[in-house]
This record gives C-alpha cells, sequence and structure tokens, in this order.
C-alpha cells in the first residue's frame, strides 16, 4: 500500500532550496514511492469535529533551485485519509499555532500518525522542557520578576537573558553584572515584568559553537552542526550570521542525548533538535528542527531518509 503524507508547513514557493530541512523530509519520501501533500496551517480546520485540510498533491520535489516542486490544484481532503502528517510549520508558536494542534489531536483520534505528536508540541516549550532535565543544563532560572532576574546576575555575574518563544536567535542579551543596561534589558524582555523570560549562566565555550544534535525516535544522528558565532557575536545561530560546521558527536554529547531520549519517546517527540553548547543542554527543538541538508553534505547521513524509515516501521506497527 501507498503511504500517504501530508505536510503542514510555511509557503514552499518561498523556502530556501539549498538548507531546508522539510524539503529533504518530502525528497525521501518522494523516493519511496510516498504520495506527498502539501498544506499551509490556514488549510487546516474542523467541520462538525472532523480534521479537514485543503491540501495540494506534490506531484514532484526536489533539489532544483529553479522547479523544485510541481503541485497539482488544491483538493478538500479529510485528514484521516493520510496516513501520516507532518508538522513543520515554523515558530512562532503563538495561539494559531496551538489551535492548529488542536485539529491535529483531532485526525490523530482518526487514526492518523501526527509528527510531531500535537498535545507534546503543546506541552513541551522549547526552552523550559530543558529545564527537566536538571543534570544536563547550566543553572537558570525562568522568572518575570526583575528582583528575581537580578539576583540571579548578581550571583553568576555573566548571563544570557532570552524570551520563551523567540526562534533565530533574536531578543537574546548577554548581561554581565555591571551592565548599566540591565534595567531596561529586563524590562524590554518581560515588558515590565508581565512577561516570563529565561536567563541561563553565559557559557564561554559558545566561541566553539551551539550545536544542534538532531534524533529520530531517540536515537541520534552521530553528527551534529556546530553553529559558530561571527565575530563579535555571542549567539551562534545561522540566522544571526553564525557559520555552520558539521561534527561528529562527543561522548559528553552522546550522554546528554541518553539522558533526554526516553522522555522524547515517552511524549512521542519523533524528531527533535537538542541545542549543546559546552557541555550543557540549552534547548530541545520539537516544532520544526532544521540543519538536516548542512550534516547530510558533510556526512552523506541521509537524515530525512532516515526519518521515512521510522515513521514507515511505525505505520507498519499500527
Amino acid at each position: 500500500m501507498t503511504i500517504r503524507l501530508g505536510v503542514i508547513m510555511d509557503a514552499i514557493e518561498s523556502i530556501s532550496v539549498k538548507k531546508d530541512s522539510t524539503l529533504a523530509m518530502l525528497v525521501a519520501a518522494r523516493a519511496r514511492g510516498w504520495q506527498v501533500f502539501y498544506m499551509q496551517q490556514s488549510d487546516l480546520y474542523l467541520d462538525s469535529g472532523n480534521a479537514m485540510g485543503r491540501a495540494r498533491h506534490l506531484t514532484a520535489v526536489s533539489y532544483d533551485p529553479h522547479a523544485w516542486y510541481r503541485a497539482e490544484a488544491p483538493e478538500v481532503f479529510e485528514l484521516a485519509s493520510f496516513d501520516v502528517l507532518l508538522m513543520r510549520k515554523d515558530p512562532p508558536f503563538d495561539n494559531e499555532y496551538i489551535y492548529t494542534t488542536y485539529i491535529l489531536d483531532a485526525a490523530e483520534r482518526q487514526g492518523v500518525l501526527v509528527v510531531n505528536k500535537p498535545s507534546s508540541l503543546r506541552d513541551c516549550n522549547e526552552k523550559i522542557f530543558a529545564t527537566q532535565f536538571t543534570n544536563c543544563t547550566p543553572p537558570l532560572l525562568v522568572s518575570r520578576n526583575p528582583g528575581q532576574l537580578r539576583d540571579f546576575l548578581r550571583q553568576h555575574h555573566d548571563v544570557v537573558m532570552k524570551p520563551l518563544d523567540g526562534m533565530g536567535g533574536t531578543m537574546i542579551f548577554r548581561v554581565k553584572r555591571d551592565d548599566p543596561n540591565i534595567s531596561v534589558i529586563i524590562e524590554t524582555l518581560t515588558a515590565f515584568g508581565t512577561r516570563t523570560i529565561m536567563a541561563q549562566q553565559f557559557i564561554p565555550e559558545i566561541s566553539e559553537g551551539d550545536k544542534r544534535i538532531l534524533l529520530i525516535d531517540g536515537e541520534p544522528i552521530p553528527y551534529c552542526l556546530a553553529r559558530v558565532p561571527a565575530s563579535g557575536e555571542t549567539r551562534g545561530n545561522l540566522a544571526a550570521g553564525g557559520k555552520g560546521e558539521a561534527r561528529p558527536l562527543t561522548d559528553r554529547d552522546r550522554w546528554i542525548c541518553n539522558q533526554v531520549a526516553p522522555t522524547l519517546k515517552a511524549k512521542q517527540l519523533l524528531f527533535v533538535g537538542l541545542d549543546v553548547i559546552g557541555d550543557y543542554l540549552t534547548e530541545i527543538n520539537v516544532t520544526s528542527p532544521t540543519c538536516i541538508r548542512e550534516i547530510d553534505a558533510a556526512y552523506a547521513t541521509d537524515i530525512g531518509g532516515k526519518l521515512m524509515d521510522c515513521i514507515g516501521n511505525k505505520l507498519e506497527r499500527k
């Protein structure tokens, strides 16, 4: 039986063909003879409790920078007509994202495998989720209280403060104890004490790279992508000008993966990206982890293919 895969993602016509991880998944699915359909968040809806979607059949996908996809006209489908749905919409993780997970919950109840599990997407904020693994993380504080944030800075001298819903390195501040701008930084990030943020002890090893480690059903890919900050920067994010360097995992990286993996499997988080700086876990990315293409280019890992094979095996066992 041919597997029918639906993907919910940002506008396919606007992706970076050279870097897009979702495209790697779609190419791998098509290579296995699967039928692939494309949707955006706005295409999903509930009709009397039935999960529905307006989808386009992708008759071709490739890495051709001039013609990376070919799609038929959109049609309306019951989401239950798909074997698997990939939720690959990039953050922000806002109310609309949450509403989408409710629709995907309904599809899941109707027998569809949803990657990643919708309820786990809601439960696992990518920054707070990491705090469950205190043996892996640096000292940190999650608070909106300016006094508590100042006390944390006084205790640890050099910290990073960041919003809980950011991506791509936006709104991340490195703050030292004598920084004259500390008040305005806290006011800006917390919106005058009304928005909860994270403060994290600064990890000097960021100069060696912020490593993205990808796991498929709890098993790490043996290579990571280290995002090395540009000169004068403390953020390694590629969107903030960082340079990606693919590297083998260290023993410490593997140990961190082993600590996290049982929880990922229990929450049915099939494709996850860990962010590791030095010896510390800093984030667990569950919404739309990236860096497939860069690691594949360096080590011929075929991460998209491994994910599709994992999905195929799960569908056979259903």
